[in-house]
């Protein structure tokens, strides 16, 4: 076969959404109830609200085998003081090596990793759990920020707006030794993460994309270039002619607050509904994706029931479509269309 039969994102071109079910596509999720990478509380209950949302029956129907692992149970570390302006740090570099050794078992076990948070400080354990068994890994962030913060360029002290500092090689010497991320070892070039959906850039974290060349769509981008043309793109910029596993860290404040309000830092003017879901379908097309975070769903942020609700459908319908999920319609594998007798 071509190559351009095998990597369907070459030249713009790409497969859609493939309607028929994928038999026996393994799935592992992972709960993350953890909130102490930023100061608001109620983004630990995201696990039990996708789950009651009934995410795991709805990828079941998608003819995936899914394997729950439950809820991690995480524990402050006591006289947890701050490590300059960084908040909880031990905390969460504990919560972070406990995710990261349970994301390893579930990718070296074959399966692609769902983890549910919690807060999106996490996505070092996830990130750094997955290259264990993936070292040759590429991370596409859909995101509002860059969360590209150093513990010494953060103005908030919040960990969750600096995970993908602690994982970026060429940042090594930028990184002071944080108590509680010791066992940490970056695992990504600069040149393996894309980000999309940008619209909230720290001052150091715009110096740090600058500095290190490090790939983003903007939502300037995405307005400018269309999310056909920015998917393009990424897949060519992170794959060209090679195949490595992807692992998507998802954001819901990349999405627009009509949306997803229910979220703890939500910015104007981001991803469509659509746009999401024209990501995620994409990623699961190239039959890369390796481990997905579906991060930052608050139950406790939304100013109605309603606005709850629509944050959870939305984060349920972005995880399905990573899995198969398409908008065109399924149909199980074995099905046939019934003749009259």
């Amino acid at each position: 076969r071509r190559s351009s039969d095998l990597h369907p994102h070459k030249k713009g071109q790409h497969l859609s959404a493939n309607d028929t079910m994928n038999p026996q596509k393994s799935v592992g999720i992972i709960g993350a109830p953890f909130s102490k990478g930023q100061p608001r509380g109620g983004v630990e209950g995201g696990p039990k609200s996708l789950r009651d949302a009934g995410l795991i029956p709805r990828l079941e129907e998608l003819e995936c085998k899914v394997e729950d692992y439950g809820d991690l149970t995480f524990t402050d570390v006591p006289n947890d003081s701050p490590f300059g302006l960084v908040k909880n740090p031990r905390t969460v570099g504990e919560a972070n090596k406990k995710l990261a050794n349970k994301v390893a078992e579930v990718t070296r076990s074959g399966k692609t990793c769902l983890t549910l948070g919690g807060d999106h400080s996490l996505a070092v354990g996830t990130i750094a759990g997955h290259a264990k068994s993936n070292p040759d890994l590429c991370v596409v962030w859909v995101d509002a920020h860059s969360d590209i913060n150093t513990p010494l360029t953060s103005t908030s002290g919040n960990l969750h707006g600096q995970p993908v500092s602690f994982l970026i090689k060429e940042m090594k010497d930028m990184m002071p030794k944080v108590p509680g991320f010791e066992w940490v070892t970056p695992c990504l070039s600069a040149k393996d993460i894309v980000y999309i959906g940008l619209r909230d850039v720290d001052a150091g974290e715009r110096l740090i994309l600058k500095t290190f060349g490090i790939k983003y769509y903007s939502m300037t981008e995405v307005d400018a270039l269309n999310i056909k043309k920015v998917v393009d793109e990424t897949l060519e910029y992170l794959l060209g002619n090679t195949t490595r596993p992807i692992h998507l860290s998802f954001d819901v404040d990349g999405l627009d607050p009509c949306v997803a309000p229910a979220t703890g830092t939500p910015v104007p003017g981001g991803l469509t509904y659509r746009e999401g879901l024209y990501i995620t379908e994409r990623l699961h097309d190239t039959g890369l994706l390796a481990a997905v975070d579906i991060m930052e769903v608050n139950p406790s942020r939304g100013e109605t029931q309603k606005e709850v609700a629509t944050t959870v459908d939305t984060a349920v319908a972005m995880a399905l479509s990573c899995f198969g999920k398409a908008r065109q319609g399924n149909h199980p594998s074995n099905y046939t269309i019934p003749i009259p007798k």
